[in-house]
């Protein structure tokens, strides 16, 4: 497996594009299953979950074709996107195998899509970051709601249905993937779908907009009410996937812990109000542009307290990030993580290159120190591993994190756009 060497104690600095989101692109890419005309999708990241849908969709029979993004002279840019062309016209088999779910939480999102449109659908019970439960019952309490009679047996949930049908549907939790879930099985169930206690976050919005290009009738995406009016079939369209918040989140946050000046093109800070306002209280200065962002960082932050809740609230995928900038602040910080109850696990990896991290539950008590040390860590999950990234580029000497397939799970040429900022980065065979 591969692993990052990082020698670390030098400020980022210079510019970077920010890739497609990869929690817009999954759900997005699920959407092509409504409909018999090709879909086109721009600014798709290359990443090894977005290859994990790809083959999942193709063994359902969906036709595939995928351009690598290019720049002016035709190589391939990190930042640039594929271009990826789905036509599902001959789909021919909704089966969702353990094999390829096993690592990616987001193959449930076929699920609705296959049942409103061949009726059928048998999925795996997914798999993907160990950070604790993140149930489906959701999903299947909605389209239940919908008319679809589903049964649990052997590890897959299979569900069936001549045709959803309008419903209103209440969540007993937010959940991005369940509301997107049922927002595209929606599109072509018969009369109107009402989703209560929706999911808000810019994803959900990025998806029904796609869908509305596909002839759907969606409204209310963005709030907590979400209504879709049923159409009998969707089109073919074109879709720019939108900037990866979570992203553009981490190189600020690499860029603040590392005392450095870096400008993100290709993003907005609107997706990203309460990380903006929290770095702003570091000491950072961050100057919003129509598509770009330009942070500059003191020489020393100041320790900030989040709490992660729902969008808009401060996001659970920016936690483990600001634990690592904590870690070399200016004072004490209270970390809540109110979503997932083992989103701690960095901590312990963190601590290795000296950090000063107490852990009482869900509650994370984090004392700014001088400085951390570089040391041998291992990845336990995508964003753990980014904040792991993040104590390496502030630490003393060498730093080498194992298990970086996380990463690459969610970052595109993390390593290509670190070393076009001047970190000392080398990925290891």
């Amino acid at each position: 497996m591969d692993k990052l060497q990082i020698s670390g104690g030098v400020a980022l600095r210079g510019e970077i594009a920010i890739s497609g989101a990869k929690n817009a692109a999954l759900p997005l890419l699920c959407a092509a299953l409504l409909t018999r005309e090709p879909v086109t999708f721009t600014h798709v990241p290359h990443l090894n979950d977005i290859g994990t849908m790809l083959r999942l969709l193709e063994q359902m029979g969906v036709k595939v074709a995928r351009e690598a993004g290019k720049v002016p002279g035709g190589t391939h840019s990190a930042g640039a996107g594929d271009t990826v062309t789905l036509d599902a016209s001959a789909l021919d088999n909704p089966l969702a195998p353990y094999e390829l779910v096993k690592t990616m939480r987001a193959a449930i999102l076929v699920l609705g899509p296959l049942v409103a449109r061949a009726g059928e659908a048998k999925v795996s019970l997914p798999g993907g970051c160990a950070i604790g439960a993140r149930p489906v019952d959701q999903h299947i309490k909605g389209l239940t709601a919908m008319g679809a009679e589903i049964s649990v047996e052997h590890g897959y949930v299979h569900a069936q249905a001549t045709r959803l049908k309008g419903a209103r549907i209440f969540t007993d939790m937010v959940t991005v993937t369940g509301t997107e879930n049922l927002m595209m099985a929606a599109c072509l169930g018969a009369g109107e779908t009402i989703i209560e206690n929706a999911a808000r976050e810019p994803e959900v919005v990025d998806l029904a907009t796609c869908l509305n290009a596909m002839g759907a009738r969606v409204s209310g995406a963005g709030s907590d009410v979400i209504r879709i009016q049923g159409v009998d079939a969707l089109h073919g369209a074109t879709h720019r996937v939108m900037p990866d918040r979570i992203e553009t989140g981490t190189y600020l946050c690499a860029a603040a812990a590392t005392g450095g000046d870096v400008r993100l093109t290709g993003t907005s800070s609107a997706y990203l109000d309460a990380v903006i306002d929290k770095l702003m209280d570091t000491g950072c200065e961050i100057t919003a542009e129509r598509d770009a962002i330009r942070l500059k960082a003191p020489a020393r932050l100041n320790a900030v307290s989040i709490r992660t809740a729902p969008y808009p609230a401060f996001p659970t995928d920016m936690q483990a990030q600001f634990m690592a900038i904590n870690a070399v602040a200016d004072g004490t910080a209270v970390i809540r993580e109110t979503i997932f109850e083992n989103r701690f696990m960095h901590a312990v990896e963190l601590i290795r290159l000296g950090a000063d991290i107490k852990i009482d539950g869900n509650t994370a008590f984090v004392k700014g120190v001088a400085e951390l040390q570089g040391a041998t860590v291992m990845a336990t999950d995508l964003r753990a591993s980014a904040s792991l990234v993040i104590a390496g580029l502030v630490a003393q000497g060498e730093t080498v994190i194992e298990r970086i397939y996380h990463l690459d799970r969610g970052y595109e040429a993390l390593d290509q756009k670190l070393i076009a900022l001047g970190a000392h980065v080398a990925r290891l065979k």
